[in-house]
């Protein structure tokens, strides 16, 4: 007998975060919100009921949603990748083969007794809630993207633990209910081409022929019809991302907390985007051939701008140096000196293993002569970007001491605690 798929997602994992230091906040309507505190990602039930939906800007809600006691949080990065961490942890303690697939959602593989797998998901439902403060809907199933399916059905009847045998059951039409654009791994422009193939649910999807699929998609979309059918075809691997790893490309974008006009402010927020990219870069073990800086002023205002800049490199590198210079020497050509720009990124591509790679003679490829592990080892130490190249004179006081202090630094005005990476933000417990 084959093992069974258990797949573990938090509910509603950045309001659940935030409730874990403030149990105020149970029962209550709460959202978290995007970058500069623009848009609702993150929502609770309480809040789901009030009609609020991920991607909602927040200043045009804020007054009907601070009517209806919603309260609001500023996303907390620092907490949630903590509080992840520790999720992850208690979670593989308690079932094998974890593979993680973001920061709320894991695959562990179940036992060969399925009552056996059925009392080990209680357990750790029961202990992650109990040790960490965070719900878990686990759902069970005979491949990753059926298990999939049995989550967002178990989500939508409150959370808690589902199983495909017992979906089916009682829901035999159950693919049929599904709309294809729902399930794992098709997006939008794969959906706009299963309709035009009378393939609209992930019934029609699990009838269709494989080697057809095949040929007018993909092997992996291939691979996506067996698993409807029940028979295990994908591995994580197949979607590029397992830990935040990301194989093709590597991107750092971010809204200013108000709008940059000149290079000199401009050029500091790419220089430290590209430097947070590469640090990305050297922790997955890659080098890049390629780098794409991009500049936008807002959609909104007369004579809108996206501008873009390409570099080739020489070598594939990952050192900072080179990458925030290449990034920062792309501005000049770009940059109209009386835009008002609003959003700047920069995204690594053409990557390569560092390991394996060697030039053209042979020769180990040319790397940062130690500088980027340097500024590594002394972020873990004294904390993020505690020390980075042309930081001087932006670095960010009081609670922002860790991150930039420029004018265009991102704005969380309604950030909780760190009470898990931060001495002087510990939660406090009165008797």
């Amino acid at each position: 007998m084959a093992r069974t798929f258990v797949l573990a997602d938090a509910d509603s994992f950045y309001a659940s975060c935030e409730r874990v230091f403030h149990p105020a906040l149970a029962h209550r309507p709460l959202v978290v919100l995007s970058n500069n505190d623009g848009c609702v990602v993150s929502r609770s039930r309480e809040a789901k009921r009030l009609g609020i939906a991920n991607g909602m800007p927040w200043f045009k809600i804020r007054g009907q949603a601070e009517h209806d006691g919603v309260i609001a949080r500023s996303s907390n990065y620092e907490l949630y990748a903590s509080l992840s961490a520790r999720m992850m942890r208690l979670m593989a303690s308690i079932m094998p083969g974890q593979e993680i697939y973001s920061i709320d959602e894991c695959f562990l593989k179940g036992f060969q007794d399925p009552e056996r797998t059925q009392a080990a998901c209680r357990r750790m439902r029961d202990t992650v809630l109990q040790g960490i403060g965070i719900p878990l809907t686990v759902a069970t199933a005979p491949t990753r993207t059926l298990a999939k399916v049995v989550s967002h059905y178990t989500k939508h009847q409150g959370g808690g633990i589902g199983d495909w045998d017992a979906l089916v059951s009682m829901t035999p039409d159950v693919l049929d209910r599904i709309e294809v654009s729902e399930v794992w791994g098709v997006g939008r422009r794969l959906t706009r081409r299963l309709q035009g193939m009378s393939i609209t649910t992930a019934g029609d999807l699990a009838r269709a022929d494989p080697a057809r699929i095949r040929h007018h998609f993909s092997v992996l979309l291939q691979r996506t019809v067996l698993e409807l059918r029940g028979i295990p075809a994908i591995e994580l691997d197949d979607f590029d991302a397992i830990s935040g790893s990301r194989k093709q490309q590597i991107m750092c974008s971010r809204m200013f907390g108000q709008p940059i006009t000149g290079l000199p402010d401009l050029s500091a927020a790419v220089g430290t985007y590209a430097q947070q990219a590469a640090v990305r870069l050297r922790r997955q073990g890659s080098l890049t051939g390629m780098l794409t800086v991009f500049i936008a002023t807002s959609p909104y205002s007369q004579g809108y701008q996206s501008r873009t800049g390409t570099v080739i490199l020489p070598d594939p590198a990952d050192d900072p140096l080179t990458i925030a210079g290449a990034a920062v020497a792309t501005l000049p050509r770009m940059i109209d000196p009386h835009a008002r720009y609003v959003r700047a990124g920069v995204m690594l591509a053409n990557l390569t293993d560092a390991a394996s790679y060697t030039t053209f003679d042979g020769m180990d490829a040319k790397r940062d002569n130690g500088l980027g592990d340097i500024l590594d080892q002394a972020n873990r130490k004294f904390g993020t970007q505690s020390v980075g190249i042309g930081y001087a004179g932006i670095k960010g006081k009081g609670r922002a001491r860790q991150e930039t202090g420029g004018t265009w630094n991102m704005k969380r005005q309604q950030l909780s605690n760190r009470g898990t990476t931060r001495w002087d933000e510990l939660g406090m417990v009165k008797a």
